[in-house]
């Protein structure tokens, strides 16, 4: 089998116990455990280095995002760049996200009922977001994403002719691109991760080895039904320098206010 960080989870079907900081997730048998694929395959092109190596506060990018998806699944795969397989563990990723997924795939066994995909940038997805998408495919969805409002007005746009969305339209300097259409934003949400899917159709839906910027497209794009449940604002995927300022001011608040609690 394909090298694979398997780190421990809590027994399935645990008992929650007084103190649990959140309630236990459904419990599974072998055949329909939930498996956690961590993505942390990127060069971090747009961050300028791999952010997910980044330190915020006490933990790094990566454990954060390993440590709550090892807290609500049976086993976990962590997906890194191929140089960093020896020192970190878990399996190489590929070019493209969707490669680097595949990667995973391949390391998560044939029982796995449920599979999650998340994004190592999105630090702070909280267990409670876990355990919805769970949840919603054990209802019967094929695959379930979080998705929080969207609050900004949303334009379609035609990229300018005749260049990569930069140049001029009708001789205007610097304009990107011609507003097309603009959506209904009460018809819009802005997804996150992990989202989770029945294990087949994620299988199936990467098997012609296609691209997409996330997993649910795939499933979507298959005939799959894909649910929308509630995300977390706080859910917040690290992509520029300013996320991570922002990444570490919010660890620093919230354990200032934990640690305040009586």
């Amino acid at each position: 089998m394909t090298p694979v960080t398997v780190l421990p989870s809590r027994p399935v079907g645990r008992v929650e116990t007084p103190g649990d900081p959140t309630p236990a997730p459904a419990a599974s048998t072998e055949s329909g455990a939930v498996w956690t694929i961590v993505v942390a395959g990127g060069s971090g092109r747009r961050f300028g280095r791999a952010k997910q190596y980044e330190w915020i506060g006490p933990e790094r990018m990566i454990d954060r995002s390993r440590r709550v998806a090892t807290d609500r699944s049976d086993g976990v795969v962590v997906v890194v760049p191929p140089d960093d397989v020896e020192r970190e563990g878990g399996v190489a990723g590929g070019s493209t996200r969707s490669a680097s997924v595949r990667a995973g795939l391949a390391a998560v066994p044939a029982a796995a009922g449920v599979i999650c995909v998340h994004d190592a940038a999105r630090p702070f997805a909280g267990p409670e977001v876990f355990d919805r998408v769970v949840a919603a495919v054990r209802g019967g969805a094929d695959a379930a994403i979080p998705a929080i409002p969207v609050t900004d007005t949303v334009k379609q746009i035609a990229p300018s002719a005749g260049t990569d969305h930069v140049g001029a339209v009708g001789g205007i300097d610097g304009v990107v691109g011609v507003v097309v259409a603009t959506p209904d934003r009460d018809l819009l949400v802005a997804v996150q991760t992990p989202q989770a899917f029945r294990a087949s159709r994620l299988r199936e839906a990467h098997a012609s080895g296609a691209e997409a910027t996330d997993d649910a497209a795939l499933v979507e794009a298959a005939g799959g039904t894909v649910v929308v449940v509630a995300g977390d604002v706080a859910n917040r995927k690290i992509t520029e320098p300013d996320d991570l300022a922002w990444a570490i001011e919010h660890q620093r608040r919230t354990s200032v206010e934990t640690a305040a609690r009586p």
